[in-house]
C-alpha cells in the first residue's frame, strides 16, 4: 500500500515544487529590473558639485632653471714677460678694488735699465742745449757776414739731430717705465677673484693668464626658458632664485637673449642676482619669474585630477554624464588653477570628482553659497 502511494503523489509533488521555485526566481528578477536598466543606461548616479570654467587675469610665474655664472668674467694676464713672480698678494675668494696690486714680478733689471735711460735722456738734453747755443751763434755771425752759409747749415743740422736723439732717448725711457709699471700686475676692475693660476717663483710669459675675476662681484643666473613661455619674460621683471645648497635670493631679469636653441627649444633669460647671495659660479638654481597679470583659463584647484600621471578635469556633458578632459596645468594656487585644454564656460566637477569614471551619470548638487550647476541641455527641475 505504501508503494502505491509513493507512485501516485511523488511526481505531483515534484511538479508543484518546480512551479513554486520558478515563481520565486521570476519575482526576484522583476524586483531588480530598474537597476539593470539604469546601469545599462550609463552607470550609477553620484551626487557631485560643479563649477564654471572662467577666464581671468592671474598673477603668473614662469619657472626656469639654469647655471649661475659671472655677469662679466674678466681674465687678468701679464703684459710683460720673462720675469719671475716674487710676490702674490691675493688668493681665490678675495675681493679687490680697481688698481690694487695682485702680483709683483722681479723688476731689478728693469730698474737698472731705467737709470741708464734716464742718463741717456740727460745726455741728449745736454747735447740739445749745446747745439741750440751753437746754432744761435752761427746765425748771429752769418748776419754780420763772418760765417758762410755752409757753416750755418751744419749748425742747423747738428741742432736737429740733437733734438731727434733727445726724443728717442725719452721714448726708450717711457718704454722702460711702462715695463717697470707692468711688472706689478694690478686689478683691471673691482671684483671677486674666482681663480688663480700663478705661484711665487714662477717665470711669467707675456700674455699668461694669472687670475680670473668677476667684475664687481656680480653674478647672474642663465635661466633656460621654454620657447612657449619666453614671450612673457621682459627685462626688469623680478624673480626669486632658489638653490638647495645656497638658499634663496632675489633677482631681476637683465636681458632675454633673442636666440632659441633649435634642439632643446629653450631660450635664455639672464637674471642678475643680489649682492648678498651665497650662490657661486657653476651652481645650479631655479628661478620663479613674476611675469605679472596674464589672461588665463582657470578652474577650481580641487577639480584637477591626475590619471596615469596626467592632469585633467571631468567635464559635465549635456546628457548628465561626465567626460575626462586632459589639460595642461600652467600655474596653481590653493583656490584656482590655470589650465589649457578646456573651454571657458564649461562645467567641471569639483566635489566627488575623484570617485568618477568616464561616462558616469551624475546628479549635480547645489554648492554652498552658489546656485546649483546643471547640464547645459537639461531644463531646470521644479
Amino acid at each position: 500500500m505504501s508503494k502505491t502511494t509513493r507512485s501516485v503523489f511523488g511526481p505531483r509533488a515534484f511538479v508543484m515544487g518546480a512551479v513554486a521555485l520558478s515563481a520565486l526566481v521570476l519575482t526576484a528578477c522583476g524586483g531588480h529590473g530598474d537597476d539593470t536598466e539604469e546601469k545599462a543606461a550609463g552607470g550609477s548616479r553620484q551626487t557631485v558639485t560643479a563649477a564654471t570654467v572662467t577666464q581671468t587675469n592671474l598673477r603668473r610665474t614662469v619657472t626656469a632653471s639654469g647655471t649661475v655664472s659671472a655677469w662679466e668674467e674678466v681674465p687678468v694676464a701679464a703684459e710683460t714677460g720673462g720675469l719671475t713672480a716674487v710676490a702674490v698678494y691675493v688668493d681665490e675668494g678675495s675681493y679687490v678694488r680697481q688698481g690694487q696690486p695682485l702680483v709683483q714680478m722681479n723688476d731689478v733689471l728693469l730698474r737698472a735699465q731705467l737709470q741708464q735711460q734716464q742718463a741717456q735722456v740727460q745726455l741728449a738734453e745736454a747735447n740739445v742745449a749745446r747745439d741750440d747755443a751753437a746754432l744761435d751763434r752761427a746765425q748771429q755771425l752769418k748776419e754780420r757776414g763772418f760765417l758762410s752759409q755752409a757753416s750755418l747749415d751744419t749748425a742747423l743740422a747738428n741742432q736737429r739731430a740733437s733734438n731727434a736723439n733727445l726724443a728717442a732717448a725719452r721714448a726708450t725711457l717711457a718704454q722702460t717705465q711702462t715695463q717697470l709699471s707692468q711688472a706689478t700686475v694690478r686689478a683691471p676692475v673691482a671684483g671677486l677673484i674666482i681663480s688663480r693660476s700663478v705661484t711665487k717663483g714662477q717665470i711669467i710669459a707675456a700674455g699668461t693668464e694669472l687670475f680670473r675675476m668677476v667684475r664687481d662681484g656680480r653674478l647672474e643666473l642663465d635661466a633656460q626658458v621654454p620657447e612657449t613661455e619666453l614671450g612673457q619674460i621682459r627685462a626688469g621683471q623680478s624673480a626669486t632664485v632658489t638653490s638647495s645648497e645656497a638658499g634663496q635670493t632675489s633677482g631681476t631679469v637683465r636681458i632675454v637673449t633673442p636666440e632659441v636653441n633649435p634642439t632643446t627649444r629653450l631660450g635664455l633669460a639672464r637674471i642678475s642676482l643680489g649682492s648678498n647671495t651665497q650662490l657661486r659660479p657653476g651652481m645650479f638654481a631655479r628661478a620663479d619669474i613674476d611675469v605679472g597679470d596674464q589672461p588665463a583659463t582657470t578652474v577650481p584647484t580641487g577639480a584637477v585630477l591626475y590619471r596615469n600621471n596626467k592632469p585633467g578635469v571631468f567635464v559635465l556633458q549635456p546628457a548628465g554624464t561626465v567626460h575626462f578632459q586632459p589639460v595642461t596645468v600652467q600655474s596653481r594656487t590653493d583656490a584656482r588653477t590655470s589650465v589649457e585644454g578646456v573651454a571657458v564656460g564649461a562645467q567641471v566637477i569639483v566635489d566627488g570628482a575623484g570617485f568618477l569614471n568616464e561616462g558616469d551619470r551624475v546628479s549635480v548638487a547645489q554648492a554652498p553659497g552658489a546656485a546649483a550647476a546643471r547640464p547645459a541641455a537639461q531644463p531646470a527641475t521644479k
